[in-house]
Formats: structure tokens, sequence, C-alpha cells
């Protein structure tokens, strides 16, 4: 009942701060929030903490509305998997064409993620001003306001970072917006805001939520877990985020100091965050993917315990016969059969992630089952069957790889080799010899290595761009690269009534 009652408050409160898309003209496209709702809102601890879990489930609707996690991360690493056609221009994206109308207008379109900023922005203004006595009747929270109130604002801190992360990813530069406008339709128009600028507010934002919150999770939290943000979420997006920069501010040469604060933030992970590593061989492989795992830093709740799941995710579009009723053998999605050949020779088939991540293989669309705990809600009948896998943001091997690209950007190619054994071998793969390996043998090594570990994760084509591996993109060549072309075209619905809002460089003319 009482997850009944948080759902029914979430959604009051989503309805009250983001009603919808209908006011185009508006950059971010915003709806005025009930303010005489709001005002009356912020009252209580409970209010407070009903807020943040709806803005937990703007993010989720953010990344999974038309699979925009992995179409961004990984969709446009054709040499991964293959999308069939049906209707809607998706194969254009694996060819490197961004301009299909459905694709600028869904993966263009930015204002789901402006949702997201707009309810961060509205925490992070709305709970310092709340009281003692206001957040004293929250009996699920901290007993003491002041980390009660800290609690959330990092979070809502983290959540606002990351987003900002995602879409600078996407597009580059972004309007920036950190103020919580009591009413968004006499807002200022914005201009993009340079990357760079972007990336700065990233980092303040994740290193202030990361001082606000603590290591590990509050065992009597309601969902407790990678699903709520802390300290080691913040930081593992603050790794990422220094190696972006450090990567793509300059896309000719690598920038050490980030690269510096990319390896020092990840080892206070290592040394405070209590991560551990799930069993490879075992029965509780997939646990990791399901979520919630020992492995898990920071994810998307999806997970059907809650009603959270979905019938429509990407895991779901790869599975057929045995792995979903009534499928059969058409799988929207597959895995391109030159994806084994390239990251699974002969020598790798001892490896679990061969074994346990794929079905099929030697189908000419074989499948992807890493993401395949399927629920059905009609079980009795296997009928209304909905993926219950979380989203897997940041996890511990993640973080352990990115050591290698360190590594790597700083010299220490045995360190890389060091790192990219480690996890070879935990997985059953044989290590690669120690010989005198170059720094293109090591980037083609650690790549390779990332394919293996984070086949659908959302990591696959940020790590090609931030490398410069462009070899395995065939659309991505070395010069569009330094052309920017990776970055995302706006949708040109959003420059109705705002003067100041230029196309993405690359895609000027184009679209």
């Amino acid at each position: 009942m009482k997850t009944k009652k948080m759902k029914l408050r979430i959604l009051a409160i989503l309805a009250a701060t983001v009603l919808g898309t209908a006011s185009c003209t508006k950059i971010l496209n915003q709806e005025p929030k009930n303010s005489t709702y709001s005002e009356k809102f912020w009252q209580t601890g409970r209010d407070a903490r009903y807020a943040l879990a709806g803005n937990y489930s703007l993010l989720r609707s953010a990344l999974s509305t038309g699979w925009r996690y992995n179409m961004y991360g990984d969709g446009l690493a054709k040499a991964y998997y293959v999308i069939d056609y049906e209707g809607d221009g998706l194969e254009g994206i694996q060819g490197g064409d961004f301009t299909f109308q459905y694709n600028v207008n869904t993966y263009g379109n930015w204002a789901d993620f402006f949702k997201v900023i707009t309810m961060s922005n509205e925490i992070i203004a709305r709970i310092p001003k709340m009281t003692d006595a206001m957040v004293s009747d929250d009996d699920e929270g901290d007993s003491d306001p002041v980390k009660f109130r800290n609690k959330l604002v990092g979070q809502a801190l983290f959540i606002r970072a990351y987003t900002y992360f995602t879409m600078t990813r996407i597009w580059g530069d972004v309007p920036l917006v950190l103020e919580a406008y009591a009413d968004p339709i006499t807002a200022p128009q914005l201009p993009r805001t340079p990357k760079a600028e972007v990336l700065a507010q990233i980092i303040k934002d994740a290193q202030e939520a990361a001082s606000l919150m603590r290591w590990g999770y509050d065992s009597y939290t309601v969902g407790a877990g990678p699903v709520m943000a802390n300290k080691g979420a913040a930081y593992a997006l603050l790794a990422h985020a220094y190696l972006w920069r450090a990567t793509t501010a300059n896309l000719s040469t690598v920038n050490l100091a980030d690269v510096h604060s990319a390896d020092t933030t990840i080892a206070q992970v290592m040394a405070y965050g209590g991560y551990s590593h799930t069993d490879t061989s075992g029965a509780n492989y997939y646990r990791t993917f399901i979520g919630k795992s020992s492995e898990g830093i920071f994810e998307i709740a999806m997970a059907e315990d809650q009603l959270e799941g979905s019938n429509n995710s990407i895991g779901m579009k790869f599975l057929r016969n045995d792995y979903l009723a009534g499928k059969g053998a058409a799988n929207r999605m597959a895995v391109q059969p030159s994806y084994f050949e390239s990251h699974y020779p002969d020598s790798l088939m001892p490896d679990v992630r061969y074994t346990k991540n794929f079905d099929f293989w030697d189908n000419p669309r074989p499948m992807c089952r890493k993401f395949s705990n399927v629920i059905y809600r009609r079980p009795g009948k296997k009928e209304d069957p909905y993926l219950s896998n979380n989203m897997i943001i940041f996890r511990l091997t993640d973080l352990e790889l990115l050591r290698a690209e360190i590594a790597i950007y700083e010299g220490r190619l045995h360190d890389a080799y060091d790192v990219i054994n480690v996890v070879r071998k935990r997985n059953g793969a044989p290590e690669y010899p120690d010989l005198n390996y170059t720094k293109s043998q090591m980037i083609e090594y650690y790549i390779n290595e990332r394919g293996r570990e984070l086949y659908l994760e959302g990591h696959n084509f940020y790590d090609i761009v931030r490398t410069g591996a462009t070899h395995i993109v065939d659309w991505l060549t070395a010069q569009r690269r330094l052309q920017e072309g990776f970055y995302w075209p706006v949708d040109p619905r959003l420059f109705r009534g705002n003067p100041f809002l230029l196309q993405t460089s690359f895609w000027r003319g184009r679209v």
C-alpha cells in the first residue's frame, strides 16, 4: 500500500512540476507549474522525498524513450549490433546519417532531459529552505534534519550533473539552466552554452553532490541500493566527466591534468566504495545485469517487483524463442556476426561473457541474453511479459577498465596491460602475453575489452570517441571525429521562437 501511495504522490508531483511539451516555442519545452499547488506541496519531509523520487522517474523516462540510452551509447556503433528497419529510420543512424525525420525528432530533441533539469533545480532550490520542523515528519528519512536535506540535495545535484553529462556527450554545447523558474513561459530564451562551461558545471555539481552524500546506502530507505545515488555514484560520474573532457575538449590532444583527476577519483571509489564483483562463473552471474548487485554503482530502477519493468526495452528486442514466450525467431535487434569474429576468436571461446551473454551464435541473427530477466504479469499463461533488468549506468568493472585507459594516456602501457588481463582472467579468458606493446595496440586491446565487458550497457560508442579508435565504426572517420561529427543535430522544432539557438556545427546545412 505504501508503494502505491508513493507512486500516486509522485505522479501528482510530476503533473504539477512538468506538465508536458505543448509549449513548443520554448527552448526547454516546459509548461508552467501549478504555483498554488507547488507552494502547498513543499511542506514535509515526505514531500521532499516524493519530489526526489519524481526526479528519478523523469530521468528514467528521458533515458528509456526510444531506447535513447543505448541508441546514443551503443547503437551508433553498427559493428556491435544491427537494427532491423521498421519504417522509423533507425538503420540510418548506424550508417552515420542522423537526418531521418524520426531520428531528428526523437534523438535530436532534448525536451525530456530538460524536464529532469527543471525538477532538479526545483529540489535544489526548495529543500534548503525547508525548516527542521517541516522535515521532522519523515519516518523513513534521516533523524538529523541537516543530513536529511544534504542527502536529498546531493542526489538532485547528481541527477542534474548526470543529465547534463548525458546531454553534452550527445550535443556538445547545450543551454545551461541552473535556476528554478517559477514560470518557465516567462523564462529567458537561452543560447547553447559552450561545452567547456557545461563540463565545468557538471564537475562542480558532482563534487558538491559527493560532499553532501556518504558511501553506502541507508538500510531503511525504500529501494535502497545503486538506484539511489551516493558518494560512489558521484565519483563514478566525475571519473567519466574528467576523461570525456580530457579527450574531447581538444580532439587533437589529451589533457593529462584531467586524466590524473580521473585516476585519483577512481582510487577513492576503490578505497572506500565497498563494491565487489559478482561470481562470473556461478549461478549469480546475471545478478549484475538484473541489478542491485555488489558491483552496481548507479542504476536506473526498472525492476518488476515495483511494477517498473519494461515491455519495450532494448534488451527485450534481442530476445527470441525460449527466452520470450510467443516471440519466435523474429528478434528486432541482433548481434552483428562480425562482432564475434573481432571480439571472440577461437582463443576466447571459454570467456564466460561469450558463453553466458549470447545465444544462437551460428545463426545469421545471434541473440544477446545479457538482459533477459523476463517476468510475466500473467504467469500461468506466460502472457504480458516485462523485462525486470535495471539500466546499468556505472559499475565496478567499468571503472576498473577506465584505469587502463588512464594508464595508456600516461604512457604506462604495462599497467594498462595488467588491468586488462585481470578482467580477462576473471572471465575465464586467456591473458595477453607479456610483450612490448605499442600505444595503438594497447588502445585496440582496451577497446575490445570494453566491448566485451560492457556490451549493450551504453558505453561503447563513447569509448570509441574518447580513444579515437574510429576504425571500429566505418562512418566515423578520423576527419569526421575532428569535425565533431559524432554530436547530434538539434531537432529544428526547438528553434521556434528562439533566435539565439544555433544548429550543431557539423549538421548546419544538412538538417
